[in-house]
């Protein structure tokens, strides 16, 4: 096996054995989205959402995007807890790759999001969401390459900053309006065209309307052609500048 390979495995054995051993903290993450679906779901049945899909199937693909954004935006506090327990200046003195420390980290966030996202797709089916296999499998390709990108920058992000109080107010600026942009809830193509506008500027939103066609089984088109894109290119920046910021600081 190549080392990069089995520097990734050993890595993520690791974060991914502190994931079992604590399925609490993996349920606790699925309580927002689970209360939405639950108290704010049976609000949209007689809302004409458009596009001929149920209100199900626009929402629980917002949810799985919102589930990613809240999960893997804050996945780089593992970083600042293990800085103030020396983990981070043991590790700069092995052999492991530095590729591989991100590596391992990020596919333990995305092997633990699709995790929740099943559960909440199972949910979401108790409640009356229908949607075909292959909808549901690409949608959570596309869940999963968005737990990559974005918890390769919350990383890179912990590995810049000295404190959880520095930390934090950062990844909110970006995340709560880049969640209200994105049309999570609802189709942006309901908002006035201002707002729809602007929209168009965030890459999530392109995600969001891509699993929303996966969900009522179209395949082809623009939509998905561009989530595709977005997803794709956001991954390799995100990848990019987080294995850059690694290999600089010897993580």
């Amino acid at each position: 096996m190549p080392p990069l390979l089995s520097d990734t495995a050993l890595v993520f054995g690791r974060y991914f054995r502190q994931v079992v051993g604590s399925w609490m903290a993996l349920m606790f993450g699925l309580m927002m989205p689970l209360l939405y679906l639950v108290f704010f779901g049976p609000l949209l049945h007689n809302v004409p959402l458009g596009g001929g899909a149920s209100s199900w199937q626009v929402l629980v693909p917002g949810l799985m995007v919102q589930l990613g954004l809240f999960s893997a935006a804050f996945a780089g506090f593992e970083i600042l807890i293990e800085k103030q327990h020396g983990v981070v200046e043991r590790m700069r003195v092995t052999p492991v790759s530095r590729l591989a420390l991100l590596l391992g980290r990020v596919l333990k966030d995305a092997v633990q999001l699709g995790v929740q996202s099943l559960i909440l797709v199972l949910a979401g089916f108790g409640l009356g969401l229908r949607a075909p296999v292959l909808g549901i499998v690409i949608g959570f390709a596309f869940v999963g390459v968005l737990a990559v990108s974005i918890a390769s920058l919350s990383y890179a992000l912990a590995m810049r900053v000295s404190s959880a109080q520095e930390f934090a107010p950062a990844v909110n600026a970006v995340n709560m309006p880049a969640m209200l942009l994105s049309g999570l809830l609802l189709p942006m193509a309901l908002a006035p065209g201002w707002l729809d506008t602007v929209s168009r500027f965030v890459p999530f939103r392109y995600v969001v309307d891509a699993i929303r066609a996966a969900f009522t089984g179209h395949y082809g088109g623009s939509t998905m052609l561009y989530g595709g894109l977005m997803s794709a290119g956001l991954a390799l920046v995100a990848v990019t500048v987080g294995t850059r910021v690694f290999t600089r600081a010897g993580a």
